[in-house]
């Protein structure tokens, strides 16, 4: 901890005599220093010198880095983040989660010119669920040049460190009986890692959709009216307690039932059927995942009765 100090004190020597500026230093829940030119509940007052030729000033604004890039699985907006800090000591980088889930990351930084304190490797974390942790600290070997990196954040949903626990899951729709049209390793479409072992069950329109397990509402879309632009078409997300996620796909327009961050019980109504995204006719497409490793793929799972001995009293699938 005493380098910044130092490294601090360091600049500030070597900038030429300017005047005074008043900044706050504020220090966040989980210990995170920045600065600002903005007063905030809680900052202190850290008078410096404004330098001349070679340092621009102290100055903290949390910003997407421009050079960012993100290789995302199953996560399709930016609530999983890299920010950076910027400050007189160098850039502190900085993944936000806000997810209601855990998001395992990893940080790679490329092309790195005039850096220290970057890391040998890929950092890998766990980021727990709305929260936020500090990856790494960078700063300039000299401080009248500017670094040069390009970092790269991949990410993936869940713990990989859980492993699920046995479960039989009831059946989530009320009604039917309804028939299967494609299950495990489909040659249709259930032959990629996420959907390997899926099934696919016909049901009208509008069939009533129940939560297979309990768990918390990781994701919803529910304003899909045809096939595009999400393949899945309108969908739910549900987190399980041992890691695992029940993903329920294909829903009707407009029928989602629950919110996201939501706990639910097993049973809990959360949508219809229908024939949004990448559908062959109405179904509802149910698959169980977990987070393999910086990897959402399905894993099997048995529901607590017969789906293959179901009569044919509907038609369509994926």
């Amino acid at each position: 901890m005493l380098g910044r100090p130092l490294l601090f004190a360091a600049l500030f020597a070597l900038a030429a005599p300017a005047t005074a500026v008043t900044i706050y230093k504020h220090v966040d829940a989980n210990g995170m220093v920045s600065y600002g030119d903005q007063a905030r509940p809680g900052a202190r007052v850290v008078h410096i010198i404004q330098p001349g030729r070679g340092l621009r000033g102290l100055r903290s604004v949390p910003a997407r880095l421009p050079g960012a890039t993100s290789s995302r699985s199953d996560a399709p907006d930016d609530r999983v983040r890299l920010d950076t800090l910027k400050h007189a000591g160098g850039h502190t980088l900085r993944v936000q989660n806000d997810m209601f889930a855990p998001v395992e990351v990893e940080l790679s930084l490329d092309g790195l010119g005039n850096v220290s304190g970057a890391p040998n490797g890929p950092i890998r974390w766990i980021v727990p669920p709305r929260s936020q942790i500090r990856l790494a600290t960078l700063a300039p070997r000299d401080p009248d040049q500017p670094m040069r990196y390009t970092p790269k954040l991949r990410h993936a949903l869940g713990d990989p460190r859980l492993r699920p626990l046995p479960h039989r899951y009831p059946l989530p729709w009320r009604g039917g009986p309804f028939r299967l049209t494609q299950g495990a390793n489909g040659q249709y479409s259930h032959y990629t890692p996420k959907g390997r072992h899926a099934v696919d069950i016909a049901m009208p329109v509008g069939t009533p959709i129940v939560a297979a397990r309990g768990g918390i509402v990781l994701q919803t879309e529910n304003d899909q009216r045809g096939r595009s632009p999400n393949p899945a078409g309108n969908h739910v997300r549900i987190l399980h307690e041992d890691g695992t996620m029940g993903v329920y796909l294909h829903l009707q327009e407009g029928s989602v039932r629950v919110r996201e961050g939501q706990r639910v019980q097993a049973g809990t109504p959360i949508a219809r059927s229908g024939n949004t995204g990448r559908s062959t006719g109405p179904h509802l497409h149910f698959v169980v995942q977990r987070n393999v490793g910086l990897a959402v793929e399905s894993i099997p799972f048995q529901f607590n009765q017969p789906v293959n001995a179901l009569p044919n009293f509907a038609v369509g699938g994926d």
